[in-house]
């Protein structure tokens, strides 16, 4: 008689496994689910401020906003204005926040906040059209400096990047250069970069970056000179030659649209404010979830109550491969082979000394009553459904009775399984009847102790974090059970007693 392969079906485990450990990888890449309790992630809020004095009349005020800037993923986003309208627009590739109110006098102060990720990975939208260098003419005698400056930059460099920064280097007020002094007044020296750029075929505008800094107010915003290079905005800092965006930098404008344009007003100011906060990793995923339109492959999406219901259930699989590996590996023997798991669940909630306690009392007052139904010849139905309403009277007394002596967590002995530890009383009393007490204090000693080691390990943050925040691991641990069902040698208890035996080998 051939025996059956079991190559198939170790492929198939190994297949159950890899199947749940990629899926919680993707899970944690793609949606940012941290893999521990308790991780923080820095988010930035930014608030500006813009201030006038409303002439009388309708006004509108148009503010340029961040645009997925480079090295930051936007969170939210949010205004704060009494009374006005408030609308985020698209502008000529330009997100503008744009307040409207009419009638209005006096001062006026609005608030634009934006949180934002520190995310190294995100890149500057590109460009919808490629953009090409404008025209500019150049009156003499600055034209022909210009031409000599930038004939010398381009000889010192090799792209466009090159050149970028050796213009900055030669253009550089204390280089002390005639026409470098001739060109330069101060000022307009990020407008004269731009324009010097433009008119060597080189795509330049300018940008404007805020530097980040916890607790900070009133910060200005700092110039600098961005490049197209046929593929992607390059940032330069005007002052430094620097290539490269910052960590710390937040490029809040990038193009040549105003900053702030206010219609029906007078005497306008921005300001901007900042702060450094930290929250739960757990939470952002949350959220950018729901961002990303994949909040439904979260448990998050369902009502509070039934999180805490699937909070509990996916717990329950930890139960079982404790179980499984303690009767199949170990060798313990337990009195019903789940009991262990549902008296877990109930420690959960009651925590595990007064558990204990309190399920120790309900199985010796209920063996005392069974064995008074016993005397009375009673069928199995009528014993166990007799015996079911002892256990319920059991526990409620239980409860009465802690609850008055002040012990609030008498209350939660009611979440016990009130059929289970009937049905425990009912079978650890024939057991007493057939095997003795010896054997029930064996299997009634191996249930708690299953018990308690299945309670530690669903009683574990992590373990309700995983369980709860990556549900595709539990094909992991459907492998797990499976493949322990394979196992056909002995158990752990077992080899004590086959001990003996080795004197005849």
């Amino acid at each position: 008689m051939s025996t059956r392969s079991r190559t198939p079906f170790y492929i198939a485990i190994f297949l159950i496994i890899a199947t749940g450990i990629s899926l919680a990888v993707w899970r944690h890449i793609e949606l940012g689910i941290p893999w521990l309790t308790g991780e923080q992630r820095p988010v930035w809020m930014v608030e500006a401020r813009v201030d006038f004095d409303a002439t009388g009349g309708a006004v509108t005020a148009a503010l340029n906003v961040p645009d997925q800037p480079p090295g930051f993923h936007t969170l939210s986003e949010l205004a704060a204005s009494p009374g006005y309208g408030f609308s985020i627009l698209e502008q000529a590739g330009m997100r503008r926040a744009e307040w409207t109110k009419r009638d209005v006098t006096g001062p006026q102060t609005l608030y634009y906040k934006v949180q934002l990720i520190p995310d190294p990975d995100v890149r500057s939208i590109p460009a919808k059209v490629k953009p090409v260098a404008r025209t500019v003419f150049w009156a003499e005698p600055e034209a022909t400096a210009v031409r000599e400056i930038l004939e010398q930059a381009k000889q010192r460099s090799s792209n466009p990047q090159s050149m970028t920064r050796e213009l900055i280097r030669l253009m550089q007020p204390d280089t002390g250069a005639q026409n470098t002094t001739l060109l330069t007044t101060g000022e307009n020296y990020l407008d004269l970069l731009v324009d010097m750029l433009n008119f060597s075929g080189i795509p330049a505008r300018a940008a404007d970056g805020l530097k980040l800094e916890d607790a900070r107010r009133r910060q200005p915003l700092l110039a600098f000179l961005q490049i197209h290079t046929g593929e992607e905005w390059l940032t330069f800092d005007p002052r430094t030659a620097e290539q490269g965006v910052p960590e710390d930098l937040l490029l809040w404008r990038q193009g040549s649209a105003s900053l702030l344009d206010v219609v029906g007003g007078a005497n306008s100011e921005i300001s901007f404010s900042m702060l450094r906060q930290t929250i739960p990793a757990i939470q952002l995923a949350a959220m950018q979830s729901e961002e990303t339109g994949l909040g439904f492959l979260s448990f998050y999406e369902l009502p509070i109550e039934e999180q805490g219901m699937f909070r509990m259930l996916l717990l329950l699989p930890l139960g079982a491969l404790v179980v499984a590996f303690m009767r199949m590996l170990i060798g313990i023997r337990t009195s019903g082979t789940f009991m262990p798991v549902l008296i877990a669940v109930a420690f959960v909630q009651t925590t595990l000394i007064p558990g204990l306690v309190a399920f120790l009392s309900v199985v010796a007052i209920g063996l005392l009553m069974r064995s008074y139904l016993s005397s009375l010849n009673l069928l199995l139905v009528s014993r166990i459904s007799a015996l079911i309403i002892l256990v319920i009277f059991i526990t409620a007394g239980l409860s009465v009775v802690g609850y008055q002596m002040g012990f609030n967590t008498g209350m939660t002995v009611t979440f016990f399984p009130m059929v289970i530890i009937a049905w425990t009383i009912e079978r650890m009393s024939i057991l007493w009847e057939e095997e003795g007490a010896r054997e029930v204090i064996r299997q009634g000693t191996g249930s708690l102790f299953v018990a308690i080691c299945a309670y530690l390990l669903m009683s574990a943050p992590l373990a309700g974090h995983l369980t709860f925040n990556f549900p595709e691991l539990h094909l992991v641990i459907l492998g797990l059970i499976l493949l322990m069902g394979n196992y056909t040698g002995y158990k752990l208890s077992e080899l004590r007693r086959f001990t003996p035996m080795k004197v005849y080998d």
